[in-house]
């Protein structure tokens, strides 16, 4: 057992080091890629990555070499990360588990509604500093400018991303038409066809940016949940691998009796003088 556990969590300690490589390296690929609009899961991309790459190289290290304290190490922060996943998982699934826009009449795309997501998703883009990040970041991208050349029938045949859909013309519900006296969604009366105007103010292209997230979200929880497996599957082998660490500190090996010899209480020798001599007493 002792040979088995520490071999197996050396070599997947070893397969999750070498995994941790692609993890930061999108991490960086995603802080330089300017065209990304959803900065804020690059940091925790990074963190994760940086995490996975030191607990496996301490679990590497103790189970080869039988470093006690570099398992001790990996086990108490394996344990952190599984905590953290976990609560990182429950949190996707709640603030995701609404939106999802809604079919409009005769059109292939979708259109959103900033209230049908989460208060917490919502509070973020409600911050003016955080969507003037996010709007030079579309305006960056030139998502709008790929639905110029469409014609009107591309509107009824083709489909649109979120971003494409909230951000990139006025909600299809909006009239135009000259002498026309409706009320009207508030959006209609934020777009402009200027190229840096369009709908980029709109609730609607908050609500498409947020259905962006709220996939990758989704994405993103479903991928932890694999994850949790596979790292409580390596922390129950490293458990047993910490164990045997320990015992192979001991002048004992594996299956050798280690009783040890018990001094004798204070009234042993008492008994013992009473036993011998009774029958000279009585």
């Amino acid at each position: 057992m002792y040979r088995f556990s520490n071999t197996v969590i050396g070599f997947l300690n070893l397969f999750t080091l070498l995994g941790s490589i692609p993890i930061i390296g999108g991490g960086l690929w995603l802080a330089k890629n300017s065209t990304t609009c959803e900065g804020f899961l690059q940091t925790p991309l990074l963190v994760i990555g940086f995490i996975v790459l030191i607990i496996s190289l301490a679990g590497f290290i103790g189970a080869c070499f039988n470093v006690t304290w570099a398992l001790w190490v990996y086990l108490f922060v394996m344990l952190l990360l599984i905590g953290s996943l976990l609560s990182l998982t429950i949190f996707g699934f709640i603030v995701t588990s609404n939106g999802g826009g809604v079919n409009v009449s005769g059109r292939v795309y979708k259109e959103y509604r900033l209230e049908d997501y989460s208060a917490w998703l919502k509070k973020r883009v409600q911050n003016p500093q955080y969507w003037r990040t996010i709007r030079s970041c579309i305006l960056g991208s030139a998502t709008c400018s790929k639905l110029a050349s469409w014609t009107p029938l591309d509107y009824l045949e083709k489909d649109m991303s979120p971003i494409q859909s909230g951000c990139c013309k006025p909600p299809t519900s909006c009239n135009y038409a000259p002498g026309v006296m409706l009320t009207q969604d508030a959006d209609c009366y934020k777009w402009n066809n200027a190229p840096t105007i369009l709908c980029y103010e709109c609730d609607s292209c908050k609500a498409g940016v947020l259905e962006d997230m709220r996939r990758d979200w989704h994405k993103l929880s479903v991928l932890n949940v694999v994850v949790l497996i596979f790292l409580i599957s390596i922390y129950a082998i490293g458990c047993c691998a910490f164990k045997n660490s320990k015992r192979s500190e001991s002048d004992y090996p594996y299956g050798e009796n280690r009783m040890r010899k018990v001094r004798p209480r204070w009234d042993y020798y008492w008994w013992r003088w009473w036993y011998d001599r009774r029958d000279q007493l009585y």
